[in-house]
């Protein structure tokens, strides 16, 4: 896959529309680098895997062949406790 600037622009404002605790002063700010690592690998994992992309049609992970199909949230999160 080719990667550009544009690319990359997409992404962020992706994460940014897509995480409250993104920007420094909302309700949801991070105070910790660890909660701000953990947060944007969930956000990348569930973007890449889990989420079908218009253009695409599919999970970018399954379009480069790295997973065989889309994952569901509970494949994403593990077995919900009872």
């Amino acid at each position: 896959m080719k990667v550009s600037t544009s690319h990359v622009e997409q992404s962020n404002l992706a994460m940014q529309m897509s995480m409250r605790r993104f920007p420094g002063f909302s309700s949801a700010f991070s105070k910790k680098l660890e909660s701000y690592a953990a947060v944007i690998a969930l956000h990348f994992l569930y973007y890449n895997f889990c989420r079908k992309h218009q253009t695409l049609k599919t999970s970018p992970a399954v379009a480069d062949g790295i997973a065989n199909h889309v994952w569901t949230i509970e494949e994403f999160i593990g077995p919900l406790p009872n």
